[in-house]
């Protein structure tokens, strides 16, 4: 089914109407669909590398604007709709550590979470059940969300699509070192609350 979603997406990046369905991908990921916006985000991206930027900035403010619905769901209705989606896609342990970076880092937890494997919509659900405040998670989600997005279209536009491939290649390597620098900062006993 992720196969068939992620060929649909690759698909609506050559459409015309391509910034509509990367806006409404953005925005249904960041709270309840499985496919991120990146993949269809980056082949428009890389069709059209003078719109990078663009491409970036409306998948920021559509992702985020899905986080508030994500935010929305989890506060109001986490036993109807929040925990069956998290159980649909197996996300429950992802759920439950997402419940422990936000005791640990509170908004920095959602800062992060464009940085992370853990998937952005369990997240904004988390957010919501949890009852962080709505401005943190926000500022939170717009910090994260943007660089991930904005790292992404300037890949693409000052590289174009060799460097997007070498990016990829490396992207687990670079997520580890990554993980790795955030763990020694934590370690270190640096406060992420102030």
């Amino acid at each position: 089914m992720i196969r068939q979603l992620v060929r649909w997406a690759l698909v609506k990046a050559g459409h015309p109407r391509a910034p509509l369905w990367l806006g409404a991908l953005s925005f249904a990921e960041s709270s309840f669909f499985p496919v991120p916006p990146d993949v269809l985000m980056a082949p428009m991206a890389l069709a059209r590398p003078r719109r990078a930027w663009y491409f970036a900035a409306l998948t920021t403010a559509t992702s985020v604007a899905g986080g508030l619905l994500g935010y929305l769901i989890g506060a109001f209705l986490y036993q109807a709709v929040a925990e069956p989606l998290l159980a649909f896609y197996g996300a429950e342990a992802e759920y439950a550590r997402v419940a422990e970076w936000f005791g640990a880092y509170g908004a920095w937890a959602v800062f992060l979470a464009g940085l992370t494997p853990v998937p952005y919509k369990v997240f904004t659900l988390g957010a919501g059940s949890l009852q962080m405040p709505l401005l943190p998670f926000v500022l939170g989600s717009l910090g994260g969300r943007g660089l991930r997005f904005f790292v992404l279209a300037g890949v693409i536009r000052l590289g174009g699509e060799r460097l997007y491939r070498q990016v990829e290649e490396w992207s687990p390597v670079l997520f580890w070192t990554g993980m790795a620098a955030l763990a020694g900062l934590i370690l270190l006993g640096l406060d992420w609350d102030g």
